[in-house]
């Protein structure tokens, strides 16, 4: 044990303590036979700078999206985290803070959670927000169980267009749940109102993503209306960045807003851990999962914030908890927090101007055939290549960019289309390399 700070007399005061005279005599119930005799085959120990050395090594290995241009999207995104969300963030009181559970001793973790369902609030049209989620795939999951129990229905109906990994994962909580899932096909990169319809009837949910996974959106309106005409509870799974120049789900009939936060101040960060979002009309606050977060006057009148509702299998009978989950995102939704207050309505707006002006001019700058002509879409687009899309990606990063996502991944009969996500943070130097490279490793 020579990696901890122990002294000869430590252990031999230890050992007195719990009653043996040596090592050996402290592992006497343990068998022979079982038990390691020789020395762990590691190399020799390195010292700090040689360590060091070793792990900048390791290290320059990976490649991020600083190095190589980077065309990517499919659910996870580049956009810019300002400064400020690390330097908040790496303040001790939020860097170190866990679960809140004697919660009114953590006023300013409280208050952040506050602050943070606010934001989610006004951002998607809803009454209520819980303290986050894991992450968007978790969330939709959740949203299932909310309107299972709501209405007392069972089945569960599906886009086709919703997020690969989000189906996927609802698809696992229902065998555990009793949940009939039903998935919609889409109709040229987007869902027909009229078919939503047909499956939505004894439905407990209706989900669907917009803008969808194509990057196409989607006619959310006329769903929520077939979802509601059916009576079943309408879920949208929105992007929190394009809720600047589209309209919030909560104004135009959905009962539940859900999404992936990650594109409002977190870094792509390999995939994960990212936050999810969850926010409801008022009538369906006692079935969300999670936590929520009230404000209140003390005793002598001054503002404080309280853990108002729990409903995890810790807190309360395990056959009324809505959620298993232990802990939410708290400091990865405070990210997301201070991003939204960084940027501010007119910001956000400006913000998804961008992406919509940027993604319009990769498209007439790429020149390849649209998967979906006449669809409008948000960042993302997805184009036809000649031949295979994951053969065009594999030549396009030799080149050192990364032009998209290989739809045919999830999707038969799209072995040839490409997903090209562009953010803010994509230049129109940026576009023009994309083009130069897809025309060399398509010609």
């Amino acid at each position: 044990m020579s990696q901890l700070s122990l002294t000869d007399s430590d252990r031999v005061e230890m050992l007195a303590a719990v009653g043996v005279g040596s090592v050996e005599e402290l592992f006497r119930e343990i068998p022979a036979a079982v038990r390691f005799q020789g020395r762990l085959d590691l190399e020799p120990a390195l010292s700090e700078p040689e360590l060091v050395r070793h792990l900048e090594e390791l290290a320059a290995r990976n490649v991020d999206t600083t190095r190589e241009l980077s065309f990517l999207g499919a659910g996870i995104y580049d956009h810019y985290v300002p400064a400020v969300v690390d330097a908040v963030l790496a303040r001790g009181e939020f860097l170190t803070a866990y679960t809140p559970y004697q919660a009114e001793m953590s006023q300013g973790v409280l208050q952040a959670i506050f602050e943070y369902q606010t934001a989610i609030c006004e951002l998607t049209g809803m009454d209520v927000s819980n303290a986050s989620g894991y992450d968007g795939t978790t969330v939709a999951a959740d949203a299932c169980l909310v309107a299972r129990d709501v209405t007392g229905r069972s089945k569960v109906v599906l886009a086709e267009t919703l997020n690969p990994q989000v189906r996927q994962v609802v698809k696992t909580y229902a065998v555990g749940f009793g949940l009939e899932v039903v998935e919609v096909p889409h109709t040229d990169g987007t869902t027909d109102p009229v078919l939503l319809a047909a499956a939505s009837q004894d439905a407990a949910a209706v989900v669907f993503q917009q803008p969808n996974f194509f990057g196409c959106l989607e006619p959310a309106p006329e769903l929520a209306a077939a979802a509601n005409e059916a009576g079943a509870l309408a879920v949208a799974h929105v992007d929190p960045v394009s809720l600047g120049v589209l309209e919030a789900p909560g104004n135009y009939g959905c009962a539940l807003a859900i999404g992936e936060g990650q594109g409002a101040g977190n870094y792509q960060s390999y995939a994960g851990p990212h936050y999810g979002f969850l926010a409801a009309k008022r009538e369906y606050i006692r079935r969300l999962p999670g936590r929520i977060i009230g404000e209140t006057t003390d005793l002598n009148g001054d503002r404080g914030y309280v853990l108002t509702l729990q409903t995890r299998e810790q807190h309360i009978r395990r056959e009324k908890a809505t959620s298993n989950m232990t802990t939410n995102q708290t400091l990865l939704a405070l990210a997301g927090l201070v991003h939204l207050s960084w940027l501010g309505p007119q910001g956000l707006r400006e913000l998804g101007e961008t992406c919509l002006s940027l993604g319009a001019h990769a498209q007439k700058r790429i020149g390849l055939p649209l998967a979906f002509p006449g669809k409008p879409t948000f960042k993302e687009f997805a184009v036809r290549v000649p031949g295979s899309a994951r053969e065009t990606l594999a030549a396009a990063r030799k080149l050192g960019v990364h032009p998209g996502y290989a739809l045919g991944r999830d999707y038969e009969g799209m072995d040839d289309v490409l997903l090209v996500a562009v953010t803010e943070k994509r230049t129109p130097a940026d576009i023009d390399r994309l083009a130069e490279v897809l025309a060399e490793v398509t010609g």
